[in-house]
């Protein structure tokens, strides 16, 4: 049987799309030579599991993480800047304000997780770079708008590269690591960061029925 080109573009994409959710060389570039190899090659994105650099248990959740970024990214790819801006309702958010709000929430985790803040202590400098996005809502829909999709998936990369490198430092044990107080409950790093994963997924839903919603996707029937 004949494959669909509408199969191979996917295919094709979802490679490129594992390239961002890696990282690129130049970003996660680690000191130690032993540690320098590839995350995990192209090929290796549906394959669920330990990773190259990282501990068995991170590397599992690694290969999760880019997993569901390469989802993510899919059936954003091509929008122009009027359908990242498109509010279907007063209430909505923007595809490009979620994209924001994805890189937002994983920058956050990483305050807490790696840098040791309380939940909500963040420094200046990222609160005025990340709280509107984190918080969505009607000071978003005002001021995320006229950016390109490069600008969101920019933001995505290089919070997604200090990840990869952090995890790289840690090993199972800290991932294990339970957190008492966390308001959950008693919940660990394991949980914390499968929690930023399952936050995409959340979204990639919201994202698809968006575009299937576009002015310019209507265009197009």
């Amino acid at each position: 049987m004949k494959k669909s080109s509408g199969t191979s573009d996917r295919r094709s994409f979802i490679k490129k799309s594992s390239a961002l959710a890696l990282g690129s060389g130049s970003l996660f570039a680690l000191p130690n030579a032993s540690w320098a190899e590839p995350v995990s090659k192209e090929d290796d994105l549906n394959i669920i599991g330990p990773k190259e650099g990282f501990s068995p248990q991170v590397g599992t959740l690694v290969s999760m993480m880019n997993w569901m970024r390469s989802v993510i990214l899919y059936p954003v790819k091509n929008l122009t800047v009027e359908d990242l801006d498109y509010l279907h309702d007063e209430n909505a958010n923007s595809i490009g304000a979620m994209l924001w709000h994805l890189a937002a929430t994983e920058r956050f985790y990483q305050i807490h997780s790696f840098e040791g803040k309380k939940w909500g202590d963040w420094p200046e400098e990222d609160k005025a770079a990340w709280s509107t996005a984190s918080r969505l809502g009607a000071e978003a829909r005002q001021t995320i708008k006229g950016h390109t999709l490069d600008f969101y998936l920019t933001k995505l990369e290089e919070v997604r590269n200090q990840t990869l490198q952090e995890l790289a430092k840690r090993d199972d044990d800290w991932l294990m690591e339970v957190d008492k107080e966390w308001p959950w409950g008693p919940t660990n790093n394991y949980c914390k960061w499968f929690h930023v994963c399952e936050h995409e997924s959340n979204h990639n839903g919201q994202i698809k029925w968006l575009v299937s919603r576009l002015p310019s996707a209507k265009k197009k029937k």
